[in-house]
């Protein structure tokens, strides 16, 4: 396994991370339950066992957040880390959606760490900041926070994960002393949210970058579009989608550590695989030009030609239209109507659904792609909501 100095830390941590979001829940459990109960389905005795082998492997940086299945995965991960705390990295985050006063700060990262099984955190970031969440965290007071958990022990440095445009992003950057930062990243999303922009400026000031989504939660590995496949048949050097997309991220130099959510042994054995070989600057220029021709291929199935520049935003009514877009494209690309679905109704907050929107026109007069919005959002809404999952 290769390492890397993350940020400013004095930590070298894997450049592959295990990520806690996706452990494999227990069989029958995808068709039996809601959405809900099925995330908390965690097979414990599987995800502890890829665990540990992840641990002899080499990997060293584990992931999680606060409401990953349903607030079980910190639980699973603490029962996995008993004997071994000192061997590895642990980052899990704080939920600005349920932040409503200082006190709120403290009392949760007091339960993950109880959750966790340990007395302090490596990592402890604020969890998916954009404009909202950002500007609502810091006037409550988050950022005196992350100075007194570093103060007092309970967390050894901090950072923040994001989705949002890249100006809130270095916005953000500029505002305080991070350590890292956890962006998503792969080869469509190569220009969306922080992007390409944001990766470079992080790493510039310093600051340790980790990627999430390398694979878009594995969307870029399954049901993979014949145009798509075509084009990885032709390639001189065969390689698996995972290897692809993954050696993509990890050619970048400015990348720390890639995070992956995986689900089996069996991915968790080949992304060490492909961990194995893969290094800043390693792909060669036929290759590079293999993934521009796949995003390419990718690209043309959007429904909807948003390029994520947010200029529309924000809304007056909060709707988030860049994030709705992306979805709404996720379905024509990957043909994933649950995944979209359970995205649209369990995970966004509801007020940047498209309901929200009253019409004003705001958005469409500022839009430099001349897209109807408010006809979209209404397709969108029509297409993803349900009243209940």
């Amino acid at each position: 396994m290769r390492y890397r100095k993350l940020g400013r830390s004095d930590c070298q941590v894997s450049i592959l991370g295990f990520g806690c979001m996706r452990l494999p829940i227990l069989e029958g459990a995808e068709t039996a339950m809601s959405f809900s109960e099925r995330q908390k389905a965690i097979d414990e005795e599987k995800a502890i066992e890829m665990i540990d082998y992840a641990v002899k492997q080499g990997i060293n940086y584990f992931d999680s957040a606060y409401p990953y299945h349903g607030g079980k995965s910190e639980v699973v991960l603490g029962k996995a880390m008993e004997n071994r705390r000192e061997k590895v990295v642990l980052a899990t985050k704080s939920p600005p959606r349920m932040i409503e006063t200082r006190d709120d700060f403290d009392r949760i990262i007091d339960e993950q760490l109880e959750r966790l099984g340990t007395d302090y955190l490596d990592f402890y970031l604020l969890h998916g900041l954009a404009r909202q969440s950002w500007y609502k965290t810091k006037e409550l007071g988050a950022l005196d926070f992350l100075d007194k958990i570093q103060k007092d022990g309970r967390a050894k440095y901090v950072g923040f994960s994001f989705h949002d445009d890249v100006r809130i992003f270095r916005e953000i950057i500029d505002a305080y002393d991070w350590t890292i930062c956890q962006i998503q990243y792969n080869f469509i999303d190569e220009n969306y949210q922080a992007g390409k922009e944001g990766l470079r400026y992080a790493s510039s000031k310093g600051i340790g970058v980790v990627i999430m989504e390398p694979l878009r939660g594995g969307r870029l590995t399954d049901k993979i579009p014949k145009e798509v496949q075509g084009i990885w048949d032709l390639a001189k050097q065969q390689q698996t989608p995972a290897e692809w997309g993954l050696r993509w991220v990890w050619n970048h130099p400015e990348v720390s550590l890639v995070l992956s959510g995986m689900s089996t042994m069996a991915q968790l054995k080949e992304n060490i695989r492909i961990a194995e070989k893969a290094a800043p600057h390693s792909m060669s220029p036929e290759e590079i030009e293999t993934i521009h021709k796949v995003a390419d291929a990718y690209r043309r199935l959007l429904k909807v030609d948003c390029t994520g520049c947010a200029y529309c935003m924000p809304c007056p009514n909060s709707v988030n239209i860049p994030l709705i877009f992306s979805l709404y494209n996720d379905y024509f690309m990957f043909q994933d109507l649950e995944r979209c679905r359970m995205m649209y109704n369990v995970l966004m907050p509801p007020e940047q659904k498209a309901s929200n929107c009253e019409e004003c026109g705001e958005c469409e007069e500022k839009c430099p792609q001349e897209i109807k919005i408010i006809e979209t959002l209404k397709e969108v809404h029509d297409l993803l909501y349900q009243q209940s999952m």
